[in-house]
């Protein structure tokens, strides 16, 4: 028994570390018709957590509250943080990165006014170029610890192309020489240009309109993916515990497309901002939901229709869970839409991939009995220690 001990201890510490989603960075690029150019960055406090959804945000009392060295290493902290997380390259020359500022910044309101104003860090870098910027890409160092999110304004109006990247991968190449209508030497000098307000005006961005939603609903497809298979540990074991109850197609398909119903629910309202809820209950909920499933499998003798509605209500609480994927970026209305349908589409097929691994390490075994006994009572006793186990640790530590 005392030789389990070292084991048990390192199964949880590996469990805990997968039990969260994690934060990303967006990376959005301003190209102003007056040749103007800047880089700025939205940071997350968070990310330079071991884990963050364990930590809550910064908060406006939270952070009026630091002393100012300790401000002074939060900043600190950040220059690190984007220096073994991007780089930039201009003109298709050598990758580089930009000096940045950094400074504190209020997530959603203009000024630090209301007392739950979330804080983060705001990272901006001028960029000039003797020649002009024609083309513009950045890339995710392969030491980055989180992914980099892609977005770009031209002419005031954003673009609709977004392109999540993994670390070591490079973004598309943004071609502003054939964006960017040439500016008009006959303006008087500082004379405003007016942005463009409809979807015909913004069709003078020359970007077509299928590589836009193409590129986006791809990116998130895959972000979508990932986050259940193979980041989303306390998914996976939900989609598990659906599986072991009943593996008869009609129990299955009812409870899994409820569950997606639900999440889907939540997660486009949170995304939207309709909705919100603190991760440090909502991350505790989902982990009691897990093993509140997987102790009803180990006393339930099959499906009941009323486990229908303990599902939905649980997948309400997952969807919460997943709305930091897309909430964090200021996507203009339909990169959201796009990345909410390629997002959500991910999910269900990690779901999907989930329980086709599920069905293939236990078709074989045909008598039910053999089923409840060999798979499902002992798989559903380790799935609700480990829910207990997320339960009790992320209220109490």
């Amino acid at each position: 028994m005392k030789s389990l001990i070292p084991f048990l201890c390192l199964f949880l510490s590996v469990v805990n570390s997968f039990g969260h989603p994690i934060p990303d960075l967006p990376v959005h690029g301003i190209f102003e018709t007056d040749g103007t150019s800047k880089i700025s960055l939205s940071i997350d406090i968070r990310c330079f957590e071991e884990d963050p959804e364990k930590v809550p945000f910064l908060d406006l009392a939270q952070f009026q509250a630091l002393t100012q060295v300790e401000k002074e290493n939060l900043l600190v902290k950040a220059k690190a943080f984007v220096r073994k997380s991007l780089q930039i390259r201009i003109n298709q020359n050598e990758w580089y990165l930009p000096n940045f500022t950094f400074e504190f910044e209020p997530r959603d309101q203009n000024e630090f006014s209301e007392e739950d104003t979330l804080v983060f860090i705001h990272g901006f870098s001028n960029l000039t170029d003797p020649s002009g910027i024609r083309t513009y890409q950045i890339k995710a160092l392969k030491e980055a610890p989180y992914d980099l999110v892609f977005t770009n304004t031209i002419h005031g109006t954003r673009l609709q192309r977004v392109n999540v990247l993994w670390p070591g991968e490079e973004s598309f190449v943004l071609e502003l020489e054939s964006i960017m209508e040439p500016i008009d030497p006959n303006l008087e000098p500082n004379t405003k240009i007016a942005e463009p307000t409809s979807d015909k005006e913004t069709e003078s961005l020359k970007i077509p309109t299928e590589t836009l939603t193409q590129s986006t609903f791809f990116s998130f497809l895959r972000q979508g993916f990932v986050h259940v298979l193979p980041l989303g540990l306390d998914h996976i074991l939900f989609v598990l515990c659906i599986f072991l109850l009943s593996r008869k197609f009609r129990p299955l398909i009812l409870q899994v497309s409820v569950f997606t119903l639900a999440h889907t629910i939540t997660l486009a309202l949170a995304t939207l901002g309709i909705v919100s809820a603190p991760s440090y209950w909502v991350e505790p909920i989902i982990a009691a939901s897990i093993a509140y499933v997987a102790i009803e499998n180990i006393f339930t003798s099959g499906y009941r229709p009323h486990r229908l509605l303990i599902i939905f209500i649980f997948g309400l609480i997952h969807g919460l869970g997943f709305a930091g994927a897309l909430s964090a970026f200021s996507l203009d209305p339909g990169s959201l839409a796009i990345g909410l349908l390629g997002f959500n589409l991910g999910v269900e097929f990690g779901q999907i991939a989930v329980l086709s691994i599920a069905f293939c390490a236990t078709f074989w075994i045909k008598k039910d009995e053999i089923y409840k006994k060999g798979v499902v009572i002992p798989g559903s006793i380790l799935i609700a220690l480990i829910g207990t186990y997320w339960t009790m640790e992320r209220i109490f530590f």
